[in-house]
This record gives C-alpha cells, sequence and structure tokens, in this order.
C-alpha cells in the first residue's frame, strides 16, 4: 500500500509540474524556408521539452507590424489565459526600440518588440502590466555579439523561460509604464447615418476585403438582408472604390460574380465577390491608412 501511495504522489507532482507549463505560440515575419523558427524553437525546447509550441503564422509579409498586430487581436481570444505568445517582426532590430512583455487584463503574455505590434491587443484585451526585458539575465547565453536575431535570442529565450516557468512575469524585468507604442488608425464609428472604419486585414486566400466595423456599431445603421448600401473606399484619403451592394448573410445569396457586404466569420462587416476576388477586382488593400466609409443608398 505504501508503494502505491508513493506512486500516486509521484503521478499528482508530475501532473502538478505540467500544469505549470504555458502555450507558446509563435508569430514572424520569417517564412519557412529557412532555420529561423526552427532555431527559435531549439531554444524553448533546451530551456524544457514539456512547453507545448504552436504557429500563430510566419507569413506575415516583411516588416508588416499592422499586419502583425492584427493576427494577435484576430487570434489571441482564442487561447486560454496564461498563454504566451512571441511576435517577432522587427524591422528596427538592434535600434533604440524596446523588448517588452505585455500583460493583459485577460491574462495573456505578449512577448514582442515595443513597435506598434501591441496596438490592438492592448486595446482589445488591456494593459494589466508591461516590463521590458532585462537582457543582461534574460538572454540566450554567449549570444551578445549578434545583434540581428532577437527573435531567437531575446524573444524566444525570455518566452519559454516565462512558459516553463523558470521565470515569474516580475522577474522578466522592470516595470514600464502601462502604455505601448501604438500605430493610428480609424476606429469604428457611427454618426448621422454613416458608418466609418479601418481596412485592417485581407481575407488573402480569397480576395475578400475586412474592416473592423464590429456586429454591434453596424447594426447602428439598422440594415437588413437585402437592403443596398453605398460602399466608399479610401487609402491616404484618395478614393479608390465606390460602388453599392446589397447587405446579405451568405455569399449564396447574390449570382456569382456579384459583390456582397457581408458579416465575417469574427462578426465583422466585409466586402466580396461571390466565386472571386473583391480586393483584385478594384486594387483594394490594407493597413491604418485604409479607410471604408458605409451609408445607406
Amino acid at each position: 500500500m505504501k508503494h502505491i501511495f508513493l506512486f500516486h504522489c509521484l503521478i499528482i507532482m508530475g501532473l502538478s509540474g505540467l500544469a505549470q507549463q504555458r502555450a507558446l505560440v509563435f508569430q514572424t515575419d520569417f517564412g519557412l524556408k529557412d532555420g529561423a523558427v526552427a532555431e527559435m524553437k531549439g531554444v524553448v525546447y533546451s530551456l524544457s521539452p514539456d512547453v507545448p509550441m504552436f504557429d500563430l503564422t510566419h507569413e506575415i509579409p516583411p516588416y508588416n507590424i499592422w499586419e502583425a498586430a492584427y493576427r494577435l487581436q484576430q487570434t489571441a481570444p482564442y487561447w486560454p489565459p496564461g498563454t504566451v505568445f512571441v511576435s517577432v517582426v522587427d524591422p528596427g532590430v538592434g535600434s533604440a526600440r524596446k523588448s517588452v512583455v505585455l500583460k493583459t487584463r485577460t491574462g495573456h503574455y505578449f512577448v514582442t518588440p515595443d513597435n506598434g505590434t501591441l496596438t490592438l491587443v492592448a486595446k482589445q484585451m488591456g494593459i494589466a502590466e508591461v516590463r521590458e526585458i532585462n537582457e543582461a539575465v534574460n538572454r540566450r547565453k554567449n549570444s551578445g555579439a549578434s545583434y540581428t536575431f532577437h527573435g531567437r535570442d531575446v524573444y524566444a529565450y525570455t518566452a519559454g523561460k516565462l512558459a516553463a516557468g523558470k521565470i515569474t512575469f516580475g522577474q522578466v524585468g522592470p516595470r514600464l509604464p502601462d502604455t505601448v507604442v501604438t500605430i493610428p488608425f480609424q476606429r469604428p464609428e457611427y454618426a448621422r447615418d454613416t458608418l466609418r472604419g479601418n481596412i485592417p486585414v485581407l481575407d488573402v486566400q480569397y480576395g475578400n476585403v475586412w474592416t473592423n466595423i464590429d456586429q454591434q456599431t453596424f447594426a447602428r445603421l439598422q440594415a437588413e438582408p437585402g437592403d443596398v448600401l453605398k460602399v466608399v473606399i479610401s487609402s491616404g484619403g484618395e478614393q479608390v472604390y465606390s460602388g453599392t451592394m446589397p447587405f446579405v448573410n451568405t455569399f449564396a445569396a447574390v449570382p456569382e460574380g456579384k459583390e456582397l457586404l457581408y458579416l465575417n466569420s469574427l462578426l465583422n462587416v466585409s466586402f466580396a465577390v461571390n466565386m472571386g476576388d473583391f480586393s483584385s477586382r478594384h486594387h483594394v488593400k490594407s493597413g491604418p491608412a485604409w479607410t471604408v466609409v458605409i451609408c445607406r443608398q
């Protein structure tokens, strides 16, 4: 009986240790053509082989901080509190930009350069605390001579230690003011029977155009399925598209090749062509400079 008791204790202790391992999610603009992502994961695995590692994406367009910010906002709410995200889209590597870890009010952690990547999750999930990474203790051993791969030497290393429970959040480094670098953009708003918003990203596989106008804001227009709405899309204040389209619930509600306005899987207003590519047809792209205006016909 004594041996059985000890065996159960060991199982419980083992499960408790596993419970301390947080999921670690990677996002970069590195692509998968070389070994950069594998190097980052190798650093984490060397710290603790028990940390579960996942990929958000490694196909962020090169240097596109804004899209990195959007993909974090899109994805993070579906992961449990305690998840650690590493986002490395860092055109300013080696510059004076800070290396930080953001803890949100939802209990998620984001390890990244403070270069605008945190713009949207800070707003969406709230800022609980921001700490600057102390590279004197939270940097891969003997990596000081490398100035161009902080994703491996600083961010993956710090995130791995945090996810493995080898450091607490307080041991990341000194606390900073509860602010992060942000990228300006048009927030969703309704005024005088008109909706305004931003085009943060494209549904790149199909060419659909996603806006940041959420379902609640859209509801203020009091549009019903079948209503025809006027849409104007601009970039940097210059009009790129002006037209009308029906608000519908499904793509099949319009004939093939026709344009439509719908709520996407995130319940945000979007534009598409049934069995076609809206963004290519009208040369619409995305980013903080892209805006949209919607009103009744």
